[in-house]
């Protein structure tokens, strides 16, 4: 390589361009610039030299024609060797560093009251064009499309004599066509989203998602399959993607998947809360005065079922907690937002628990929710639906009392989690009972009062929650028995009027949601 004479810098996003531009100045390297980035630049102190200057061509078209130019892309793709006579005869000379980001198109159709026009406007031409011509010669090219290779770039050119190394020049190669692809693909997913009067469709035409890998797992779901763990673009902290491991063996598919179901169910309770997964079901959900409370109540639920389990917490983990845990059970994953490092010693007891940090525990991440099927998938978006007792109706005779809608909103938070047909029991901001997964709802009605049973709970002046609305009195019938005092569900049944008879036979208060949260 031939150390780096001139770089091209155009870039929307200005974060960290001036110091980075100061650096390759510094280091006698030209700088070409375009519009406001050249103006910001010399503005700065730094000498730039204009495109149109360099190629004799002037910005045209209000700036959207200024790079498409044989000695600009010249510049980028000419090759040492088999290019050379061409470039001397036609005054092109190397291109060697681009840093190129493009204009904010997903930002732009993000706004409120967006138009076509502003849309199409935000559609960058000469940037990708760029992009993918200095990341196809990447052999002698260096591409930078994320403000976060800046430094790396600088470093190598310090340490390697104004060079950069092949095997970055390769990775920013990958990572800027991958940045291009992205682009594309927001367009197309706008673009095939619109109605003939502007309006859009909530799903597209034609819909492209990419996502960044984190690492290869040992193996899928089973040993014989082979895996790896993806994140969105942009995933924000407090999920999953974006989570930290502090400390245990590897993740498995089986620990991500479970962790992130337990996560999901924490996220969605407000006092310091413990849910407690196996097999991506809630096997103890609990709230408390503190965590080591709620951990001790959800843990008490079904502590056969906790063993080996994923143990998710929406505050920040504390010591105690942590060695009440370790001194319980066997656990393969605990979340928590934060853990101090007083948290961190007690659990390095236990070396191969894994300990996983997300940061601050927001709002649901509501991006797409994809399911697998041959041939295709499915894509919804993602159940965020939440209703308080201000939303309950009251359908029978008897209207619960506070406590018991404090014990119905609890429950209905949780069993949104539970896979379908799932009955949950709840008694005092703790689950007692759930059932997750039978063929009828009856019948995990039964398994929710037979775990309530198996961990010698006194069901009575329990709440029930269904995640659809009940078919037959059954339901009812087999609540009553256990000793339920209210439940609540969407309702919707042909039967409603027998179900609900049935609630007034029993002196059950029941009340309908009008939402139901099948969990598959």
């Amino acid at each position: 390589m031939k150390p780096v004479k001139r770089a091209l810098i155009s870039v929307s996003d200005k974060t960290g361009i001036v110091d980075f531009a100061r650096a390759l100045d510094t280091l006698g390297i030209e700088i070409l610039s375009t519009g406001g980035t050249a103006q910001l630049l010399r503005d700065r102190g730094i000498d730039v030299i204009d495109v149109a200057e360099y190629t004799g061509f002037p910005e045209l078209m209000d700036g959207r024609l200024k790079t498409l130019h044989p000695k600009i892309h010249g510049g980028l793709l000419g090759r040492p060797e088999e290019d050379a006579a061409a470039m001397k005869e036609h005054g092109i000379r190397p291109i060697d560093i681009l840093a190129v980001n493009l204009y904010p198109f997903e930002a732009t159709i993000a706004k409120p009251g967006c138009t076509l026009a502003q849309a199409i406007e935000n559609i960058d031409v000469g940037g990708p064009a760029m992009l993918r011509a200095a990341a196809k010669n990447h052999a002698t090219v260096t591409v930078v499309v994320d403000v976060a290779d800046y430094g790396r770039v600088l470093d190598d050119l310090r340490t390697h004599h104004l060079t950069v190394t092949p095997e970055l020049r390769a990775e920013l190669a990958a990572k800027a066509f991958a940045h291009t692809a992205a682009y594309d693909g927001a367009i197309s997913n706008y673009l095939t989203s619109l109605r003939s009067d502007g309006s859009r469709f909530q799903f597209p035409g034609s819909y492209t998602a990419q996502m960044r890998k984190l690492y290869d797992l040992r193996y899928g779901e089973n040993p014989h399959q082979q895996a790896a763990f993806y994140a969105d673009r942009g995933a924000p902290a407090g999920t999953l993607a974006a989570a930290r491991q502090r400390q245990g063996k590897d993740l498995s598919f089986n620990n991500i998947a479970d962790a992130d179901a337990a996560l999901a169910c924490v996220r969605s309770l407000e006092s310091p809360a413990c849910v407690i997964v196996k097999h991506a079901n809630p096997c103890g959900v609990a709230l408390g005065a503190s965590l080591l409370e709620a951990y001790q109540r959800a843990y008490s639920v079904d502590p056969e079922s906790a063993f080996g389990g994923i143990i998710a917490f929406n505050r920040p983990l504390d010591a105690a907690t942590a060695a009440k845990i370790l001194e319980n059970q066997f656990v393969e994953v605990v979340v928590a937002p934060d853990m101090g490092d007083d948290t961190l010693k007690v659990l390095s007891a236990k070396p191969n628990v894994r300990a996983l940090v997300t940061g601050k525990l927001g709002s649901e991440h509501t991006s797409m929710d994809y399911k697998r099927v041959s041939g295709g998938f499915l894509l919804q978006d993602m159940d965020t639906g939440a209703l308080g007792p201000q939303d309950f109706k009251t359908v029978t005779r008897i209207a619960p009392n506070d406590d018991m809608l404090a014990d119905l909103a609890f429950a209905w938070r949780v069993v949104k989690f539970v896979k379908s047909n799932a009955i949950v029991y709840a008694k005092s901001g703790m689950t007692v009972g759930i059932g997750a997964g039978q063929p009828s709802r009856v019948m995990s009605a039964r398994v929710a009062a037979m775990k309530a049973d198996e961990a010698k709970f006194d069901v009575h002046g329990a709440v029930m929650a269904s995640d659809a609305f009940l078919p037959f009195r059954d339901g009812v019938d087999a609540a009553a028995e256990a000793g339920v005092v209210a439940i609540i569900q969407p309702g919707g049944s042909v039967r409603d009027r027998e179900i609900i008879a049935a609630a007034d036979e029993h002196n059950i208060a029941m009340v309908f949601t009008g939402m139901r949260h099948f969990r598959h």
